[in-house]
């Protein structure tokens, strides 16, 4: 496919037929259509979305000098465009429209791309409405005329838990925590090798370095108030504060205990059909003696789902490491794989996100989950699966 894709008229006639059954099962279920702006604030996405979104997005300066994007993903244009109606909740929102990412590493792939989707916000029982999520991910598809696929698992919250249950020290859990998307420093952290030299001037960093987050943090962002309106470049006052907060850890010389750090990477390391790799996970939370007993539930019953919506158990596998590339997930997340002509291909995925309205504005912390389905590649797929 061209990385600038015209749409026929016949190939706009299937993908709409292909929307009309997918929006279908979204309004079975009470969702409401909703279309928020191609064009958002540049800055929602740079500080919420993640590494690599960030180097994704088609981000630009308009001639009023305001920073501005094209939407790289439809979520996070539902989520601020339901807080700024200040909605009901439980809110069911839908959507199918185009998303806009930059393919540098792929230049053949499509800048643009339809999504269809669904993001249910506000429903405090949150095994209830996973279990919602799950069944309209699979509905969805199946309405669509997809065939098979295979279902990939994760749980942010499992290494969250774990390494709170960990003795470690508080800008250590932090640290991890916060780098869990970056596999590579990740790996370097447990090893030992991100740590840099240490010199005379970093005395103070040490010292901050020492205390806990809810104490260090507040004592940078104190300094970046003293330091005003310097330019930084193109970070923004988060992620040097972020910076600093690491500086910091580094130079009060912690280091992870080499038993502990054994530990988090057996644990990063579990991968394979659903149901072993949770009691892998089990058996070493036992070794650690880590209590993880209800985020491990919890994962029971999203395969007990799973079974009830007859997805055979060899389809469906988990990973420890598996958290999507948005850093507003905060906790289970998953993905549906299949095949095109060219080999296997995400159609959709999603998870929850218990943390993202409040940073839109929202007045507390509202319990989020959704998905959205690659349209275009679900085509494809289709294609494929008749003619093989």
């Amino acid at each position: 496919m061209s990385a600038f894709p015209n749409y026929s008229a016949a190939r706009m006639a299937a993908l709409e037929a292909q929307a009309t059954a997918i929006l279908g099962v979204f309004e079975r279920h009470g969702y409401t259509r909703s279309e928020p702006s191609v064009l958002q604030p540049a800055d929602i996405f740079l500080d919420r979305s993640g590494e690599e979104i960030r180097r994704r997005t088609f981000a630009f300066t308009d001639p009023a000098g305001n920073e501005l994007c094209l939407r790289p993903d439809l979520t996070i244009p539902i989520c601020r465009m339901y807080v700024e109606e200040d909605g009901g909740l439980p809110a069911r929102l839908s959507y199918h429209g185009l998303a806009f990412r930059h393919q540098p590493a792929e230049p053949e792939r499509p800048t643009q791309f339809y999504q269809a989707g669904v993001e249910l916000l506000g429903q405090d029982d949150k095994v209830a409405a996973e279990e919602e999520i799950l069944t309209l991910a699979i509905e969805a598809l199946r309405a669509s005329g997809l065939a098979h696929f295979k279902v990939k698992l994760g749980d942010l919250s499992l290494f969250a838990n774990f390494v709170d249950g960990l003795a470690l020290a508080p800008q250590w859990r932090e640290r991890l925590k916060r780098h869990f998307w970056r596999a590579g420093y990740l790996d370097a952290l447990l090893k030992g090798d991100a740590r840099p030299q240490h010199s005379d001037a970093q005395s103070l960093l040490a010292h901050l370095g020492s205390l806990g987050e809810a104490e260090a943090r507040p004592a940078f962002e104190g300094l970046m108030d003293m330091i005003g309106g310097a330019p930084f470049g193109a970070r923004t006052r988060e992620e040097i504060v972020d910076r600093l907060m690491e500086q910091a850890a580094d130079a009060a010389a912690l280091r992870l205990d080499p038993v502990i750090a054994e530990l988090i990477g057996q644990l990063l390391a579990v991968s394979g059909e659903a149901r072993t790799a949770i009691e892998e996970v089990r058996a070493l939370t036992q070794r650690a003696g880590v209590d993880l007993k209800a985020p491990l539930e919890a994962m029971g019953a999203r395969l007990d789902v799973l079974g009830k919506l007859a997805i055979a158990p060899d389809d469906v596998t988990f990973a420890a490491r598996f958290g999507r590339n948005m850093e507003y997930y905060t906790g289970f997340v998953f993905e549906l794989w299949a095949e095109d002509a060219e080999g296997p291909v995400q159609v959709a995925g999603g998870g929850r996100y218990d943390s993202l309205l409040e940073h839109l504005g929202a007045s507390r912390s509202i319990p989020a989950i959704g998905y959205a389905i690659r349209t275009e590649r679900v085509l494809a797929v289709r294609r494929a699966q008749r003619t093989a």
